[in-house]
């Protein structure tokens, strides 16, 4: 469903997220270990996060990779999402440039209902909430 770099950018940030909550920065090397992905890659995909303010670089000795605990409740999926993908709910499943209620594809009226569901719970799920969810062992991560 998400891109390789959505899906490492989600990964690094559930992970920064936990290390935070336990007063820790991660370095770079910390995190490519943890979500298994190429160096350079990832150092990509934590530069964007930096730059959409969902993550924090600190510099220097001590520096590394945080997450502001205050807001880990505000910061949703859905930024993260966009931040890689973009709108990509907003596009037609099958790849056509006009597809609308008007004029649909042949897809467009199913899947429009699960547009639809993904777009809120992206939009309703936090930081916190997957965090809370792996915390708790009610889901699984490999980090």
């Amino acid at each position: 469903m998400f891109s390789k770099a959505c899906e490492y950018g989600i990964r690094a940030s559930i992970y920064i997220a936990s290390q935070t909550q336990i007063g820790n920065r991660v370095s770079l090397v910390d995190v490519v270990k943890k979500i298994e992905s190429p160096e350079a890659f990832t150092s990509k995909i934590l530069q964007k996060l930096v730059k959409c303010e969902i993550i924090k670089s600190i510099k220097g000795p001590g520096g590394g990779f945080e997450m502001d605990k205050t807001q880990m409740d505000e910061i949703k999926l859905i930024k993260i999402v966009k931040a890689f993908d973009g709108d990509f709910l907003d596009r037609c499943s099958l790849g056509l440039n006009e597809c609308s209620d008007v004029q649909p594809c042949p897809f467009h009226h199913q899947y429009k209902p699960v547009k639809e569901k993904l777009l809120h719970i992206f939009s309703n799920t936090s930081i916190s909430d997957l965090l809370k969810e792996f915390s708790d062992g009610d889901t699984f991560l490999r980090i």
